[in-house]
């Protein structure tokens, strides 16, 4: 051998490196207000599911039998459809405790984690942060706190914001690696266009896609100017779902 050959540190044996294997397809249609359903690896989760008197949607409630039903926090126009839907699907509902709690009571099939929790589902997990909020139901009263959602399903982790404010804890949300944030942009009710352009600058992600917007009269807001504002300012792209769209995550 030559004294300028150079020699292989590698077994000729040795497994060759194998590639990560492909994630499934994920798909995030947009019902309307803060509804939403994803479908993924064999699997559909509903989130928020305010189907039946939402102005804006373009389905009924019996269009959608989901796996599993995340809800965000109380008020009626965020736990929607649950009860009927988790009743007709079997699908089981994940809530903070003290909500999650009354809707066993309504006859549903419930996981019940809290703040920093995580709640295991057949193909992922959710993890439960603070959200700047309310959480009362028509029927229930106050029902613990309100949630953000982090959402790890078919090989991405989705951020749901629910109902909420901007906060500085946000920043450790964007430490957990999120794919796709989902953010109310509404104002007056939850933070509007300008504070959540700084809540993707705290979390960070490749994807926003703007909701809790246009729903009713106090809540109207351009859409396409957020997506231009937060498009300008990071390197975050924006999804601009009308109700009834989907969008293939990548």
């Amino acid at each position: 051998m030559s004294e300028h050959t150079p020699v292989s540190t590698t077994s000729a044996n040795a497994p060759a490196a194998s590639a990560d294997p492909p994630r499934p397809d994920l798909t995030i249609t947009y019902v309307g207000h803060s509804a939403f359903v994803l479908q993924g690896d064999g699997k559909t989760i509903a989130i928020d599911p305010f189907i039946s008197g939402n102005p804006t949607a373009t389905i009924s409630a019996a269009d959608v039998t989901p796996d599993v039903i995340l809800v965000t926090h109380a008020h009626d126009d965020h736990v929607g459809d649950t009860v009927a839907m988790a009743e007709r699907s079997g699908a089981t509902v994940i809530a903070q405790v003290e909500l999650a709690n009354f809707l066993k009571g309504k006859g549903c099939t419930v996981l019940t984690p809290n703040y920093g929790g995580t709640a295991k589902f057949d193909g992922g997990s959710v993890k439960l942060t603070p959200a700047w909020h309310t959480s009362a139901h028509s029927e229930g009263g106050p029902l613990g706190q309100p949630a953000g959602m982090i959402v790890r399903f078919a090989g991405r982790t989705i951020y749901f914001a629910g109902d909420t404010a901007l906060f500085l804890d946000m920043q450790l949300i964007g430490d957990e690696g999120i794919d796709v944030a989902v953010l109310p942009i509404g104002d007056y009710f939850t933070m509007g266009p300008d504070d959540a352009l700084r809540a993707v600058k705290f979390v960070r992600p490749k994807h926003v896609i703007p909701c809790h917007y246009n729903t009713f009269p106090p809540i109207q807001q351009d859409a396409e100017a957020f997506k231009t504002a937060v498009e300008a300012a990071t390197s975050a792209t924006v999804q601009v779902l009308a109700p009834g769209a989907s969008w293939d995550i990548p």
